[in-house]
Formats: C-alpha cells, sequence, structure tokens
C-alpha cells in the first residue's frame, strides 16, 4: 500500500472515522469551488492517530487528533491515512470517541464562528436554524441552546422533527406541513428571528427574510439549496437586519484554540450532545449520495473495521 509523505508542517493521520459532509458530495459532482483535479481522495473530516511528522512538526506518535484534511490537494480523509497540516489539527479529550470526534470540528467550530464572534447571538434571543436536522444544522441548534438563546429549528418531516427534538430546540417547526413565517411569528409573539443560521441558501433562506426581526442577523454559512442566499439591500436598509458572512477561517491558531476549547468544555457538560451514526467503509459510496440526496439525519461517520486487517 502506497503511503502518503508529510511535508514541511504535515502531519500523517492512521484514520480512525472519517464524517461526510455535503462539501464532499459537492466535490465528488464537480461542483464545489475548492474541487481538486482527478484524481482525489475526497474526505473533510478525519479523526486519527499521528503515525508520522513531516518537519518543523512536534507531535508525537499515537497522538489521537481531530483535524480537517489537506481535501483540497487531493488527500482527503476517506482512506485508511490521510495528511492534514498540524495547523488544522486539534486534541481529542480521551472520554470523547473516534466517531463523534470526527464529526465534531467543523461543524461545530463554524457554529461558535457564527453564532458567538459574527452573529453575537445573546441570551434570550430568538435563533432559527435552517436545515436543522443537517450536520450543520444540529450543531447550530446545540450550541444555541447552550448559549441561552432560544431555539427554533426548520426541518422537513416526522423523523427531522423528532432528531431536532432531541437536539435541543425549543421549538421545531415542520416545513412540509406549516407555513414557517406564519409558525416563526406565533412561536416569537410576532418578534420575528433575531438571528437566522442558514447553511441551505437559496428559495428557503430569502423566505426567512420574512420573518427576520428588526436588527436581526442572517448568517450564510452555507448553500446546500445549490446556490447562495440573495439578499435585496432597499429590503435589509428598511428592515435594518443585517446579511453575516461566516467562514472558518482567517483566525489566528490561539483564536481558534481558544474557541474549540470552550466547545469542548460545553461537551464535557453534556451540553452539545452526539449527532453521529456510523456505517462501515464499504458503504461510503451510498453514504455520500444520501447526503447528496439530503436525506441524512444528523452526520454520518465512516468506520474502517472492515478494512484490511482492522
Amino acid at each position: 500500500m502506497h503511503e502518503p509523505i508529510p511535508g514541511n508542517g504535515e502531519v500523517r493521520l492512521r484514520v480512525s472515522a472519517a464524517a461526510i459532509g455535503l462539501p464532499d458530495a459537492f466535490m465528488c459532482q464537480s461542483t464545489y469551488a475548492l474541487t481538486p483535479p482527478l484524481p482525489f481522495v475526497p474526505g473533510q473530516e478525519v479523526c486519527g492517530v499521528v503515525d508520522a511528522v513531516g518537519p518543523d512538526v512536534h507531535l508525537a506518535r499515537g497522538t489521537r487528533l481531530m483535524s480537517t484534511t489537506s481535501f483540497t490537494d487531493g488527500r482527503g480523509g476517506f482512506a485508511e491515512a490521510t495528511i492534514v497540516r498540524a495547523a488544522t489539527a486539534y486534541r481529542v479529550p480521551a472520554e470523547m470517541s473516534d466517531v463523534d470526534a470526527a464529526a465534531f470540528r467543523i461543524g461545530f467550530s463554524t457554529a461558535w464562528i457564527g453564532l458567538v464572534r459574527r452573529g453575537e447571538l445573546r441570551a434570550g434571543e430568538w435563533l432559527v436554524v435552517l436545515g436543522a436536522a443537517g450536520g450543520s444544522g444540529a450543531t447550530a441548534v446545540q450550541l444555541g441552546s447552550a448559549l441561552g438563546a432560544h431555539v427554533i429549528a426548520v426541518a422537513s418531516g416526522a423523523d427531522k422533527v423528532a432528531f431536532c427534538r432531541r437536539m435541543g430546540a425549543d421549538v421545531v417547526i415542520d416545513r412540509s406541513g406549516e407555513p414557517v413565517n406564519d409558525a416563526v411569528f406565533a412561536a416569537t409573539g410576532g418578534h420575528g428571528a433575531d438571528v437566522i443560521y442558514d447553511p441551505v441558501g437559496g428559495e428557503p433562506a430569502e423566505a426567512s427574510l420574512r420573518y427576520i426581526a428588526h436588527g436581526g442577523r442572517i448568517l450564510a454559512v452555507g448553500f446546500a439549496s445549490g446556490r447562495w442566499v440573495q439578499v435585496n439591500t432597499v429590503h435589509a436598509v428598511r428592515h435594518n437586519y443585517s446579511l453575516v458572512g461566516v467562514y472558518a477561517s482567517g483566525y489566528t491558531r490561539q483564536e481558534s484554540d481558544d474557541d474549540h476549547e470552550a466547545l469542548l468544555a460545553l461537551a464535557a457538560d453534556g451540553k452539545l450532545a452526539s449527532f453521529a451514526h456510523t456505517a462501515p467503509f464499504s458503504k461510503l459510496p451510498e453514504g455520500v449520495e444520501d447526503v447528496a440526496a439530503g436525506t441524512v439525519i444528523g452526520k454520518t461517520v465512516i468506520t474502517f473495521d472492515d478494512v484490511g486487517g482492522r
């Protein structure tokens, strides 16, 4: 088996678990902006154990880490071994499973950047989470609740509604059964949403601007619908709300470490629960297809027990 070789500032991880995200599905469809040239290995999120390091890296072999991978150059996490930059790897507490660690970093760090750093969510505010039963939405529901907000989850179907309740949402709106606009105003006593967490984009996000509160913030996190939210500037001015971009990059390592430790503390206190379910490596293609189809509840994490001699 050909093993990838870590370069300067890089680490090779023996992968224990790898989460499937929507960007992985987009990469496989060649519709993602950061899709590397063929051939490539997708897979952005992993948990694994250090078994080799490059120059200028001071990490001991056997250290367990969660990380984003070097997927932009084709070295993703859907493999027995992968390369990560030491700068994107973070500690895993002893009490956290490999599966939960693989699903933790991107979702919760993005939720933290969106809700805390960019959205400045305050306790007692009304937070609406679009696509709340997906991997991105589930983290925002949990973190919003942990921060003391009133959380309204928007999902579709009984199974997803039940999942959102388990994640801690105060109100769950089944968009397949009732108008979201009316339900938000009913839940908030006519106030509307102070913060809208939007990993969906497109028409669902644009419809949410009908119920955004005075002084509200819509957080542009993703585009699961296929396109980003579009905001009419005149409408935003007249209703005094803001479109806020959320991107998990551009922060110093110290800032990212601080965020990571704050999230781990919430997890240790039981305020951030597991939202992952597992599938063997042999079911990876079906797992990616299910994510692309939008049928996955929570996050699918691939394990490697059925690979080689494991």
